[in-house]
């Protein structure tokens, strides 16, 4: 080794030595070669920090993930992960040695260690290989959905006022056929008083909210809302001591990437409503990744934006450690970027003026010690990353092109009956396997507008002691009162937040 790669081998062997629990990514490559000496972490107490793993197609993303999340598992610690293309299944199964296995972790110095982790396999709506996962109307929030709906901010804002409104008359929105519901209403002759009360929605608007509504029904989306509504609560499970790992099949996500990816930020906003602070930790109460992140911000508008920023900056006090995952760091904002300490890049693949701009951009955001990052993010091959994490002290920690660790459990797709036993013998699935159709707003509304019969029973008048009391009880019309009305208005405007979170979703009660 020359003067150069020895300086540069002990300030990484110094820079990733951490006293405390830590997830083993790999071994730092000096020279072109793994070298065990300088192995590569990542502290446990630092993953509420966030993190970033992003690179192009192919270039070992998802087995990254995969490596994290049985680690993970392994420290107790819980995990969540969409599984687009199905191959993070094999999380539940022990796998299986090779030669070309072993030899890969022998020039690391490690050996090849089967696993099986616990898995709760899920699903959005009535999914074929997990529980479902479903989500009231009413809890998803009117921003949350203005983003699936594809609205402008102007029908955003009235789209609040019809949750608003709902709100306000004790109509449970469970499904979108109660959204449907409460707008007929909202724009007819009879609800036209409750419609100006609330500010008013234009008929043009109502239109093109149920029109939405409508194309999603026929899509056939609409499963995806409903009762029983998932308690994110339950991603939170540890057994043996070992953390489970939920794994979210999303196997149509390029057919509606809006929505899925909506949902996934519900989930999010959902955990960060309900948990309570928790300060640093020794480790994370969850960690979450979510997955093709860049589909968050594409077309979204300022108060979706915002609200995600505010969550990714508020939820690490709750205890729960976020990483996006893109294919370049240049598809999230920088106010989110900023946010994410611990970074792991796959290659970057440069082939257009824009690309080679963008690795520009990327390289400005690692910290100089000695690697040539331009070869390291342009050459890098599968199953390499370029990674800098947060050490225990909060300081960045070298740059190290780092050869990953393969994980102990099957990469690829577990077979199908690992699956089905695995989800026979959930605790989850028994709970909300079957859709529940409860009485809600849409019903509501079909009662009050039917006649009450014409031989109802009257009510009985007053006894005539009681109507002859009753002039010495009736008081005098209130005068009118501006400071009261004032802190009505106050007081109204305060319910309305505890009721709603950052997205406008519902806040649960706390079980903590």
């Amino acid at each position: 080794m020359t003067q150069d790669t020895n300086a540069l081998l002990a300030s990484l062997i110094e820079g990733y030595n951490f006293p405390g629990e830590s997830l083993d990514l790999g071994v730092a490559l000096i020279d072109g070669k793994p070298e065990p000496a300088a192995p590569v972490r990542l502290p446990l107490k630092m993953l509420n920090r966030h993190g970033l793993v992003a690179g192009a197609t192919g270039t070992g993303k998802t087995v990254t993930l995969h490596l994290m999340a049985e680690q993970l598992s392994q420290a107790g610690v819980p995990v969540f992960l969409a599984d687009i293309k199905g191959d993070l299944s094999g999380l539940v199964q022990a796998g299986e040695g090779s030669e070309k296995l072993t030899a890969r972790l022998a020039e690391m110095g490690k050996e090849f260690s089967p696993r099986a982790n616990p898995v709760e396999f899920l699903s959005l709506g009535e999914g074929t290989h997990g529980t479902p996962v479903r989500a009231s109307v009413d809890a998803f929030g009117p921003i949350l959905l203005a983003r699936v709906l594809e609205l402008n901010e102007t029908q955003e804002e009235c789209l609040q006022l019809i949750f608003h409104y709902a709100d306000s008359n004790k109509l449970p929105l469970d499904d979108l056929n109660d959204v449907k519901a409460v707008i007929s209403f909202l724009v007819s002759e009879e609800g036209a008083d409750a419609l100006k009360g609330i500010g008013g929605v234009s008929a043009a608007t109502a239109s093109v909210i149920l029109r939405g509504i409508t194309i999603m029904q026929s899509q056939g989306l609409d499963q995806f809302f409903g009762q029983p509504e998932f308690d994110t609560a339950d991603f939170l499970q540890v057994r043996e001591g070992s953390g489970v790992v939920n794994v979210l099949e999303l196997p149509s996500v390029n057919q509606q990437p809006l929505l899925f990816s909506t949902f996934l930020m519900w989930l999010l906003a959902d955990l960060f409503e309900d948990l309570p602070e928790a300060g640093d930790l020794d480790k994370p109460k969850l960690v979450f990744f979510l997955d093709e992140a860049h589909l968050l911000f594409k077309d979204a508008t300022k108060a979706f934006t915002d609200a995600i920023i505010n969550t990714v900056r508020l939820i690490r006090s709750k205890g729960v450690g976020l990483f996006f995952i893109t294919q370049s760091p240049a598809d999230l904002p920088d106010e989110v970027l900023g946010q994410l300490g611990n970074r792991i890049q796959h290659a970057v693949r440069v082939f257009t003026a824009k690309d080679q701009s963008a690795l520009k951009q990327i390289i400005k955001t690692f910290p100089a010690n000695g690697v040539d990052l331009q070869e390291a993010l342009t050459q890098a091959g599968v199953g390499e990353a370029v990674v800098t994490v947060l050490g225990e002290n909060g300081a960045p920690t070298p740059v190290a092109w780092t050869k990953m660790s393969s994980p102990g459990s099957n990469i690829g797709p577990a077979s199908a009956e690992a699956m089905e036993a695995n989800l026979l013998a959930s605790p989850l699935a028994a709970r909300y396997a079957t859709a529940v159709d409860r009485e809600s707003a849409r019903e509501l509304l079909e009662a009050k507008a039917v006649p009450a019969p014409a031989d109802a029973p009257r009510q009985e008048a007053p006894a005539e002691s009681q109507r002859a009391e009753a002039p010495r009880e009736r008081q005098a019309p209130a005068q009118p009162n501006p400071m009261m009305d004032m802190a009505m208005d106050a007081a109204s405007m305060i319910g309305r937040e505890l009721l709603r979170g950052m997205f406008g979703n519902r806040k649960r009660r706390r079980r903590w």
